[in-house]
Parts: structure tokens; sequence; C-alpha cells
């Protein structure tokens, strides 16, 4: 980045936050998509007045202080049902509601009609549900840092969730502290290609119609499936060994809907592996500007894994959250709720908890599956050419390394 415009030279230098395109008054930022399916700024400088407010509010360029919470716990919502529809112990959803019943507003993450994953907001407790559960995707904001302070300023409460670096981006945006603001980010591993998730998810599609094709009287085709529902983290098999769940229906012959799900657990799920082997993540994770608290959140929210090591009364393999409040403000929204915790060290929740503090590192072969999806148009391709022990993609993958083909 240069200058008082943004430019983006280094990719890893913009995390796609989206607050130089909300704060920008002449509306000449848009957000355009790369070859990798990200998203970066671009600045028509027919229309740019060199305000210069694109730069003030960028997260990267102007890095919070590294912060120690002020308090851990371990922590456990007490409704059955809310915990095994969570990715961990069901935390969120408390403090949502808590501010849904003084009349707030709950921004999260769910999927659209097309499961691709975005920002939104909802002001009732049923709304609720489709921002529970981890969505291994970067998420488009749209409107929501507009929207938030629009009902900041009318004084609503907003409870604002997201990744450490959507909430960086928020704070810079709105410029100022609000006493009804409350942000909740989690311990981020880093976002995902969303150009990757659909191009998977299509072929994932296609790969169970053809598995239902085998067993049924009649076939299935992939234009007559319609998703019902996807979990990235499903529980049917244990928190620890969490399963990729899809759920699709069909009409059958008689004209009944039809529906059939398939679990796999996340080390034989190809995109899980590829999203825990950091291989197609954006290239800021890689550099991530706001770990150890720098985003400036309230409250931090994870999977307390280790959990079985340091309170080993406290799991039950059904979820355990990793809560940290970071200010007298997220201090006191935690102590206004019912459920069951325990306060832990912070240097004992640390220790399988390394995203906390530090970046993952980029794979060699990132670019390498890149050029191959890009090619191929094939996720499962382009990952068995990264991956496979094959002889022949061992070869191809040594003179990419050497020659660069």
């Amino acid at each position: 980045m240069e200058g008082k415009v943004i430019r983006i030279i280094d990719k890893s230098y913009c995390c796609g936050c989206t607050a130089c395109l909300s704060v920008c008054p002449k509306q000449c930022i848009t957000m355009k998509e790369d070859e990798e399916g990200f998203l970066y700024p671009v600045v028509d400088d027919s229309f740019c007045v060199d305000c210069g407010l694109c730069e003030k509010v960028c997260p990267v360029l102007h890095q919070g202080v590294e912060r120690q919470p002020l308090k851990v716990y371990a922590a456990k919502n007490q409704d059955e049902n809310i915990r095994l529809s969570s990715s961990s112990g069901g935390i969120f959803t408390l403090l949502a509601e808590k501010v849904i019943d003084e009349n707030g507003v709950v921004f999260g993450v769910r999927f659209d009609e097309n499961w691709e994953v975005i920002h939104d907001y909802t002001e009732t407790k049923a709304g609720l549900s489709v921002f529970r559960g981890s969505k291994y995707v970067q998420s488009r904001i749209g409107d929501c840092y507009v929207q938030a302070k629009n009902f900041l300023n009318a004084g609503r409460k907003v409870l604002f969730s997201g990744t450490p670096c959507q909430i960086a981006g928020l704070k810079k945006y709105l410029r100022k502290e609000y006493d009804n603001l409350l942000t909740v980010d989690l311990v981020c591993h880093g976002v995902p290609s969303p150009k990757v998730w659909k191009q998977y998810l299509k072929e994932e599609i296609a790969r169970q119609c053809d598995r239902k094709n085998t067993v049924l009287s009649h076939p299935i085709h992939e234009k007559d499936v319609r998703v019902e529902g996807i979990s990235f983290r499903d529980k049917r098999l244990g928190w620890k060994k969490y399963s990729f769940a899809l759920t699709l229906s069909t009409i059958n012959e008689s004209g009944e809907k039809y529906s059939f799900c398939s679990r796999m657990p996340f080390y034989e799920n190809l995109f899980l592996k590829g999203f825990l082997h950091n291989l197609y993540l954006r290239p800021s994770c890689y550099a991530c500007p706001v770990k150890g608290g720098k985003s400036e959140s309230d409250i931090t929210i994870a999977d307390f894994w280790g959990i079985e090591q340091i309170l080993p009364e406290c799991d039950d393999d059904k979820g355990t959250s990793l809560v940290l409040a970071f200010s007298e403000k997220g201090q006191q929204a935690l102590v206004c709720l019912e459920y069951d915790k325990s306060e832990v060290a912070y240097e004992a929740a640390l220790k399988k908890n390394f995203s906390m503090l530090e970046p993952v590192k980029i794979p060699v072969y990132r670019e390498f599956f890149f050029r191959q999806l890009n090619r191929k148009k094939n996720f499962q391709d382009a990952w068995e050419t990264c991956k496979s022990h094959r002889f022949d993609k061992r070869i191809y993958r040594f003179l990419y390394r050497k020659i660069g083909i």
C-alpha cells in the first residue's frame, strides 16, 4: 500500500475486512475477486478525492497492541441442544440472547441461498440459529459495518461477531468507542478461499449423487438435488472427532421428498484437511496482524482444546468453550450469564491453542495448488496433485519446485 489511497501491492497486507470500502465518502472503492477467490479493494481514481480515510481505517496499517485477557474460562451452555448445534460450548448464543433480550441486534455469519458465507444481523432469538457453528470460509461483510453503526447511533445495543481482523476493521471504521457495542471474535486458524469452497461443494454434491445412484432404483441428478444443511463441525461422532456433514434432498419417483446425509470425519474430508494444512488460506493469514488480542475485541471465544488434560472433569466430548474477557465490558457481559464455567490460567489455555498468538506457516505447495485448481477447475484433482504419494504426482511436484512448471 502506498500514498493516501489504498493500493494493494502485497496481498499479505490486506485482510479483506472492507473497512476502507465502508468508510469511503465517495463510494469509489469496490471489492474485486482475484484468481484465488479472495476480495480486494479497488479504487476508482476518477471519483477519489484523496481524503485518506481508507488508509486511516486499515487494521493492517494501524495495528492494535497485544493484550492479556482479564479473565479466562472453560465454559459450557447448560442447554444441551444449543451446545450440540454449536462448534464448542455454545457461549456465543448466551451472549447473543442477552443482547436480544435488551432490544439489541446481533451480527454473525451464516450461509446464503447459494451456501456461500456472508455476514448478516438478526433482531430475534430464532434468527440466531443460522449463526451457530463454524463456517470455514471467509465471509463477505457487505454493508454490515454501516448497518452496525446506524444501529449504534440509534441507541440500540449491538453484538458484532467475526474473525479478529473483521472486528479490528469494524473498530477502525467506527473511529470511536460505543458503550452499546459488544464485540466478540474467535481464535482464528485462518480463512479459506470462497472460490475453493464453492468448487469443493459442487464436486461433493456430485459425489454424493453418484453414491446414491448405486443403491437406489432411480437415478439422482445433481440439478434435481437441494442442499438442506451443511455443518463443518458435526458432533455426532464427538466434539474432538468432528465431521463434515452434508444433507441433501430430492423428490423421489412417488413425488415425495427424500433426504440423505453424508458425514465424514475431519481427518478424512478433503476440504477440512486442506484447511488444517493451511493450503488455501488468505495470504494475510500467514502474517496475521491481529494475533495476541490486537483486534481490540471485548471477548474472544474458541474451542478449549486440551481441556481433557487441564480440567478432565469438565470434558464430556460434547464441546467446551475457551472464553477470554479482554475488557471490563466483556467481563461484565459474561458475569450476567448463567452457564457452567471454571476459571483457568491463561498460560494453561495457550498450551493447545497455538493460534491465539502465532499465525500459520505458508505451505510449500500453496501457489501450486491454486495453479492446478485454476487449470483443471477441479478441487479433488488439485488436492491430489499437491498431496498424493503417487510417483507421477511426486515427480510433478519436484519439477514445480525446481523449475516452476
